[in-house]
């Protein structure tokens, strides 16, 4: 699903990000992207965005070399990937319904489509019940809950989230942890950067460290606890 050949990214100025970075995630896998700030995780996760592109090597989503995409094309290249960010970035002028159904709105989904697909998510995350209220009403961990089923309201195949925990307490963030895991287990493909190795390493998910924009040592396999899913 995801392939990193011999990436490299640096930005104006001579920062490197990412340097000579070779990585594989195979359909169907749920991984975690870990490493001290600035270790290049956000710029991975906005590669696969194409939010950003590389200065050197390739990258390749479930089989399509993004370096041939071309800038009109992006639109529609993002519309089959999810996002999730670790500040939300709803819009707080417009209900909960409404930045949900937003990428349906932009891809030109009928209202009567689009409406159902939107209750759908809210009711994947918990929250059908607030689809009326407004964003500045709802509790940090609702908001990124909302900020989810916006992610999967299209039914992406591939889902990758930036920090998605990163200003929650530990049991919100098991509880934002576990809608991901529903989602990989109905054939989702997830790439979550996060900091939080305790948590991360209870889940015994697969985990990519990185160092300063290269791989670094592989983590060693740690079981899973399964009480944590539950």
């Amino acid at each position: 699903m995801i392939q990193f050949e011999n990436v490299s990214k640096r930005f104006p100025g001579g920062q490197e990000a990412l340097s000579g970075l070779s990585l594989s995630v195979d359909k169907g896998d749920m991984v975690f992207v870990t490493g001290h700030s600035g270790a290049g995780k956000s710029t991975l996760l906005r590669l696969i965005a194409l939010i950003e592109r590389p200065s050197s090597g390739q990258v390749i989503i479930d089989g399509q070399n993004l370096k041939r995409v071309r800038r009109r094309k992006i639109p529609a290249y993002r519309r089959q990937i999810g996002m999730v960010f670790q500040d939300h970035k709803l819009l707080y002028d417009r209900p909960v319904s409404d930045n949900v159904a937003l990428p349906l709105i932009i891809s030109g989904v009928g209202h009567r489509e689009a409406s159902k697909k939107v209750r759908a998510a809210l009711d994947q995350v918990g929250l059908l019940h607030k689809e009326k209220q407004n964003p500045e009403t709802l509790s940090a961990g609702e908001q990124q809950r909302v900020g989810i089923a916006r992610a999967i309201v299209s039914r992406p195949k591939l889902l990758i989230a930036d920090e998605p925990t990163g200003n929650l307490d530990p049991d919100l963030s098991l509880e934002v942890m576990r809608i991901f895991r529903r989602f990989n287990e109905v054939g989702v493909t997830l790439m979550i950067a996060s900091h939080d190795i305790a948590l991360i390493d209870r889940l015994g998910c697969r985990r990519i460290e990185l160092d300063n924009g290269r791989l670094a040592q592989p983590a060693n396999d740690i079981e899973e606890d399964d009480e944590l899913w539950q």
